[in-house]
């Protein structure tokens, strides 16, 4: 059962040990940390989630990775850039895709969001089937927008609207 909640305290080595991966943090915004430390840890349970919405989502209770959106500032105050990363023993499960399906209808119900944003790097496959998954439609893809590794990467930007009947 996936469940989705907020940060917690006794979360920090629990969140070190997951995220303190090259393959976690390989695709993740260039501030996420590697090595990702005790001291960050404690950074992002005490200040850094608390900037948006972020959850710790578990599998049968077990903390298995992170999930969040940071809301948009002026004219983008309605559109929320989503983000994700599960700890690598849990990739290819479903878990993220079931866990943005949960995220996203929380936020629908709780918030005035209208847009969800992702983007994600050309080779992040399977990034990109659980946005397709959960609804999404990739609007764009950038040439080059990102630099990483000493190399440009291509940008996929993927949305999903608030539903109107």
């Amino acid at each position: 059962m996936i469940t989705l909640r907020e940060f917690r305290q006794s979360d920090t080595p629990r969140l070190v040990e997951l995220a303190n991966n090259p393959a976690v943090a390989r695709r993740l915004k260039a501030s996420f940390p590697h090595p990702y430390t005790e001291q960050d840890a404690t950074w992002w349970i005490n200040e850094g989630c608390k900037e948006g919405i972020h959850r710790v989502i578990e599998q049968d209770g077990l903390f298995v990775g992170t999930i969040g959106s940071v809301i948009g500032e002026g004219e983008k105050c309605r559109q929320y850039s989503t983000g994700y990363w599960l700890g690598e023993p849990y990739w290819g499960q479903g878990i993220v895709t079931r866990a943005l399906a949960i995220f996203i209808e929380e936020l629908f119900r709780n918030t005035e969001v209208e847009r969800f944003q992702a983007w994600v790097y050309e080779d992040n496959i399977a990034s990109m089937r659980v946005l397709e998954k959960a609804g999404f439609h990739k609007e764009a893809v950038l040439k080059k927008a990102l630099y990483n590794e000493g190399k440009f990467f291509d940008e996929h930007v993927y949305a999903l609207l608030r539903p109107h009947s």
